[in-house]
């Protein structure tokens, strides 16, 4: 609905601004023949009554200057005009452009209020002879609503951009004037052009000005447009020199004999008007709040580019930092298991195939598809099944560490693949005794497809990137549940693991940093996770990820205000947290947004080169982080197609999980669905 509304904004904020209307009056020329406009019209008067049968026009009285101003009001310009007719008691006509009076509605008002005629000059400063039947109707419709919003009048009187002379009029400009008749305008076209629009100088549009006869005229000039400077100076020395030589000056209606062609408006057309004012002023507002969050959504990215590379860079560089003597001490692994009989097996002989000592505990958590059965029957020492009924993957968990016998304890998923090394090298950071928790390197196993080669860039880009960073400024928010080591000592002094929130290890995370104890990122831990393989489990699986963060960012958010490492952690992770998981993708379908909007509305080349900016800027992250963790920069070649649909699912996500939390919902746990892709280790 929001996604609707702002495009809904956007729209009529490119109509409105970015359509029409680009080209000053006199820089448009009529183009076609005139066999279809009547004589009399071509050789008559500048004001047309273009009814079918029995078209006329008239023309002003001698020594009658219709003094009329196109394209305004302007901010500028127009109290300048105002100012002076009312000095030299001089009424003119003010043929008012619709947007501009929706921007300055007490403009309008004073034209009114000082006796001044206003009239239509469209909408959108749209040349109506070359629009479309449908958008003229808007056209002229609008134009009035807003006039019945400003000033509380209507007009009949309409003069078309880009008009000039009635004998310059085309079958095309006849057709528009015969369509703008039978919504009951008069047209008011020009017979002398000040071309004050050109701005050739004062002296010569006071001289295109001045009468060749003592007919009456319908003199054309410009009240906005740009710098109308010239015409405020030509109109001060031109209106008392033709008064001194006995013309007058005189509205439109005045100089041809009209009834009054402005009448109050309706009650309903006022109530319409304002409604149409104040939707153009909000969509200005919206796009003005679009242009300020796509600065900020530019600078977050760069900024976390910018970081995340640094600290990797300086990361990669401690590749050779030891934690203390080599840890070689055994090791329980735990393996919280629901339905997970399509891969546990891959898992377990994964597990006993490690080059460290080791026992595996699988917590069955009331399995309905035989997983006790099937990891019993493998029959494989050092093996335990303990089965529990269903209560979740922390209870299951909780339940494996009271069971474990050893003091560091590792932490898998039933869809894990580890490497032979990953154990012990995932453990030996624990030699230095601060070390509360280790996450491994997680990489995605089954990457044949292109959601799965997606989600391996995700994790390599994204994911380690990010512990690269966390480990450096000791603030990890998240040690994964598919690969992650613990201290026993530590899981107990916090309580275990807490069943509170939907992210289980990144609420266990944060609580071992709030708690003082160091977390690390191991890169060369390697283990292999099964991703889902399709959108609806993708879309479930990250709904719940960031739900839990968002429930644990909030459960922990009090150590933004502690010492220590819990100090850290609240200040660098979850400042981090909010402002490139949470607040950059609520933002990023601005730039999706804004883009489109430039591609329709401004300047196609500027648009895509910076959508091009920002698809290098993902693409150069990636180079390095592939080259960090030693993987195939193949994957990369689809990056730029993963900016249209797996982005904007992740976008989705944030935002879903964003209200969810607003609205205080209580999101149940949702499990993925295996497929048992990852049979053996996969070597790199």
């Amino acid at each position: 609905m929001l996604l609707v509304c702002l495009a809904s904004m956007l729209l009529l904020n490119g109509y409105t601004h970015h359509m029409f209307g680009a080209e000053p009056d006199g820089a448009v020329q009529p183009t076609g023949g005139s066999a279809s406009v009547p004589r009399q019209i071509l050789r008559g008067g500048a004001v047309i009554d273009a009814a079918e049968g029995k078209p006329r026009s008239v023309a002003p009285k001698p020594r009658t200057i219709a003094l009329t101003f196109d394209d305004g009001p302007d901010p500028v310009w127009t109290p300048k005009i105002l100012d002076l007719l009312r000095q030299q008691q001089v009424h003119a006509t003010f043929f008012v452009v619709g947007t501009a009076v929706a921007e300055h509605p007490d403009l309008a008002r004073r034209i009114v209020a000082e006796g001044h005629q206003i009239a239509v000059h469209s909408f959108t400063h749209a040349n109506l002879s070359t629009a479309a039947g449908w958008r003229r109707s808007i056209e002229l419709r609008q134009s009035q609503l807003i006039l019945a919003g400003a000033t509380g009048v209507s007009t009949t009187l309409l003069r078309p951009p880009y008009s000039s002379e009635p004998s310059a009029l085309s079958d095309r400009d006849w057709k528009a004037l015969q369509q703008s008749r039978d919504a009951g305008y008069l047209a008011v076209l020009t017979s002398q052009d000040s071309e004050d629009w050109r701005r050739p100088g004062t002296q010569q549009v006071i001289a295109n000005s001045m009468p060749r006869s003592t007919a009456g005229q319908v003199l054309l000039m410009h009240d906005a447009g740009g710098d109308r400077s010239q015409t405020v100076e030509a109109l001060s020395k031109l209106l008392p020199r033709l008064k001194a030589r006995g013309f007058r000056f005189a509205t439109v209606g005045d100089a041809v004999g009209l009834p009054d062609p402005t009448r109050p408006a309706s009650t309903w057309d006022k109530a319409r008007g304002h409604a149409v004012i104040w939707a153009m002023k909000i969509s200005d507002g919206v796009l003005a709040v679009l242009g300020w969050l796509l600065y900020a959504a530019g600078a977050l990215s760069v900024l976390r580019a910018i970081t995340t590379v640094i600290a990797a860079r300086r990361h990669a560089r401690m590749r050779n930092w030891t934690y203390g003597p080599p840890v070689t001490e055994p090791v329980s692994v735990i393996v919280p298991a629901y339905n997970e009989s399509a891969g546990i097996e891959a898992a377990i002989r994964s597990l006993v195939a490690s080059d460290h000592p080791l026992e595996v505990i699988v917590v069955d958590d009331g399995s309905t598809d035989g997983t006790a059965d099937l990891v019993e029957g493998l029959g494989i020492p050092g093996v335990r099944v303990i089965r529990q009924a269903n209560a979740g993957k922390p209870v299951a968990l909780n339940t494996g560490l009271q069971a474990a016998r050893f003091e560091l304890i590792v932490m898998v998923d039933g869809d894990t693949v580890f490497e032979p090394d990953a154990v012990r090298k995932l453990i030996q950071p624990f030699g230095h005794p601060a070390v509360g928790a280790v996450s491994g390197n997680a990489k995605v196993g089954n990457r044949g497809g292109l959601l799965g080669r997606w989600q391996h860039i995700e994790y390599v880009i994204g994911f380690n990137l990010d512990r690269r960073l966390f480990d450096l400024a000791e603030c990890m928010p998240t040690v994964p549940g598919a690969v992650g080591a613990f201290r026993r000592t530590a899981l107990e002094r916090i309580g275990g693991l807490s069943d509170v929130t939907l992210a289980e290890d990144t609420d266990l995370t944060m609580a071992l940093c709030r708690d003082g104890w160091r977390v690390v990122y191991e890169e060369s831990a390697v283990a292999w996770t099964e991703a889902p393989a399709s959108l609806g489990a993708l879309w479930r699986q990250r709904y719940r990820w960031c739900y839990g963060t968002l429930q644990a960012m909030w459960k922990h958010r009090g150590a933004m205000l502690q010492r220590g490492r819990a100090g850290k952690f609240g200040r660098r992770g979850l400042t981090y947290l909010l402002l490139f998981q949470v607040l950059l993708p609520l933002l990023a379908p601005v730039v999706d947004v804004f883009a489109i909007y430039g591609l329709v509305f401004l300047d196609p080349v500027r648009v895509l080169g910076v959508w091009a900016g920002f698809v290098l800027l993902q693409l150069a992250m990636g180079f390095y982080a592939f080259r960090l963790d030693g993987e195939r920069i193949g994957p990369l070649w689809t990056l730029p197609l993963q900016q249209f649909v797996y982005r904007q699912l992740m976008y989705l996500v944030v935002i879903q999980s964003v209200f969810t939390a607003l609205a205080g919902t209580r999101l149940r746990w949702q499990r993925m669905e295996r497929y048992g892709s990852l049979e053996a280790p996969v070597v790199r």
